[in-house]
């Protein structure tokens, strides 16, 4: 019966609470140094997100002359 209620009362056995546990876990996830799947995970994510903003962000060309309206 008290393991019951300290899981409805979201006690030790229960998830993250909230917006402050997600991020408390996301943080966790990103730095675990003894989980080879993770770290794999979290470099391939900012690899693609680094490719992503390169191959998109090479189309501005901040030294042309900007049109007048």
């Amino acid at each position: 019966m008290a393991a019951a209620a300290a899981v409805a009362a979201g006690g030790p056995a229960g998830g993250p609470q909230g917006l402050r546990g997600w991020l408390r876990s996301v943080y966790r996830f990103a730095t675990d140094r003894n989980d080879f799947r993770r770290n794999l995970l979290v470099n391939l994510g900012l690899f693609a997100a680094g490719v992503w903003v390169a191959r998109n962000l090479t189309d501005i060309d901040l030294m042309a002359p900007q049109p007048v309206p």
